[in-house]
């Protein structure tokens, strides 16, 4: 994963959990503006997410947080 995805993650993570709380589920669509403006990115992250690690639809957003950030 580049280190601007991880970034965005971290940081969009981060956010999300400050405005509601740690029990907030995020998807990987949360890391992305309504525009498919960068199709490889965001299957960069689709891939992350689905295939590698076998995540649900939403995910708390906590445990993405520190995942990325053992990264």
């Amino acid at each position: 994963m580049n280190s601007s995805l991880k970034q965005k993650i971290i940081e969009v993570c981060a956010a999300k959990i400050q405005q509601k709380g740690s029990n907030v589920g995020l998807s990987f669509y949360a890391f992305f503006s309504n525009k498919n403006d960068n199709p490889e990115l965001l299957l960069e992250a689709a891939t992350w997410w689905i295939s590698t690690q076998k995540f649900d639809h939403f995910e708390k957003a906590a445990k993405i947080k520190k995942i990325v950030e053992a990264m």
